[in-house]
């Protein structure tokens, strides 16, 4: 409907002189947003003065145009309003310039100002540092855009269940602001979700201790979750495992992601170690091993064979860990492999 409309319209020739003034390339935005030069009304000349203000070059306006088209439909009044708002997290404008650069579309979504504001001043006041802010503002827009109570209402839930887990008043505000920088969109979450999904663990028997420790490993990915997924990934590794709800538990402890990812993913993870010869008692031993792709574990086995190291009857711990841990690991294997053998009997050459 929307491109017959444009395909009988021709583009605001105004608006094409004034971006090409910018030195912005038109066929790009041509090819991702055409319907913003079928615009009757647009602010280019006002919004270019503006970034300018802020000290934005010619390069620098032509990159944000191009990236995000939209930007030049907002009024002076909007754009202001939002540099307003964002100044109140950001150190400087330079910094403000770089961030509306890579995140346009974070800056430009101005429909929800007073919420954003309202927010803003929530976390602030909640001990959130600025810099943190500011990574939700580009990262995780969508937080900003609830109702401020929503949000209140989210936090209040996480901090009541924290205390009835047994968790300290006085560790409770460093455990929410570490639970909200590692994963902020648990605030999308409804307060029912995040009680829904505490309780189906206590009822599979975790200690109040050890859910507050899966929160802890999972980052709150846990209140992204349902009973119903939860449930299904569990009973699929015990099927797998073979082993009682006691084991089972104590996987789940050592490697939350039986409980985080979906059979589909489990299951994917399982047959990529199995195809590598490796054994469901191996896996039963070093679960963690399961958190890494298919992709990642067979480049791994790879390379570590290429040193002559047998993953079937060795330890999958040296799969494990970031890139950087499995460097190390690689470099001890690699080392021990290439030092000389020391003969205490062969004949030792003294010069004279």
């Amino acid at each position: 409907h929307y491109t017959t409309d444009i395909r009988s319209r021709e583009e605001n020739k105004e608006i094409i002189k004034s971006l090409y003034r910018l030195s912005v390339d038109i066929k790009k935005i041509r090819r991702l947003k055409e319907w913003v030069l079928f615009q009757d009304v647009a602010y280019v000349k006002n919004l270019a003065n503006i970034l300018q203000e802020m000290g934005a070059d010619e390069t620098t306006i032509a990159s944000i145009l191009e990236r995000w088209p939209e930007a030049i439909l907002r009024s002076p009044a909007e754009i202001n309003s939002q540099r307003a708002l964002w100044q109140l997290v950001c150190q400087n404008e330079k910094q403000l310039i770089k961030l509306i650069e890579q995140f346009p579309e974070s800056f430009f979504t101005t429909e929800y100002h007073e919420n954003q504001k309202a927010n803003i001043l929530f976390f602030q006041e909640l001990g959130l540092k600025n810099n943190i802010i500011t990574r939700f503002l580009t990262s995780a827009p969508s937080i900003f855009y609830n109702p401020v109570e929503k949000n209140k209402d989210t936090i209040k839930t996480l901090q009541r269940s924290y205390l009835s887990l047994g968790g300290s008043d006085a560790n409770m505000k460093i455990w929410i602001l570490k639970l909200l920088s590692q994963n902020p969109f648990i605030l999308l979450n409804t307060s029912t979700a995040v009680q829904e999904n505490l309780e189906f663990l206590q009822k599979n028997d975790f200690t109040n201790h050890e859910v507050l420790q899966l929160l802890s490993k999972l980052k709150g990915f846990i209140f992204q979750l349902t009973p119903t997924t939860m449930q299904k990934s569990m009973l699929f590794s015990k099927n797998v495992f073979k082993c009682s709800d006691q084991e089972l538990k104590q996987l789940v402890l050592k490697c939350p992601a039986l409980l985080y990812y979906s059979v589909a993913i489990l299951e994917e993870r399982f047959e990529g170690l199995l195809k590598e010869g490796i054994s469901i008692e191996q896996i039963k031993e070093t679960p963690v091993v399961l958190e890494l792709t298919t992709q990642i574990v067979q480049y791994r086995i790879k390379k570590l064979s290429a040193l002559g190291y047998n993953i079937k009857s060795g330890t999958l711990e040296t799969l494990n860990g970031t890139k950087k841990d499995f460097e190390v690991s690689y470099g001890k294997i690699q080392s021990k492999k290439e030092r000389p053998m020391f003969n205490p009997v062969a004949p030792v050459n003294i010069e004279d």
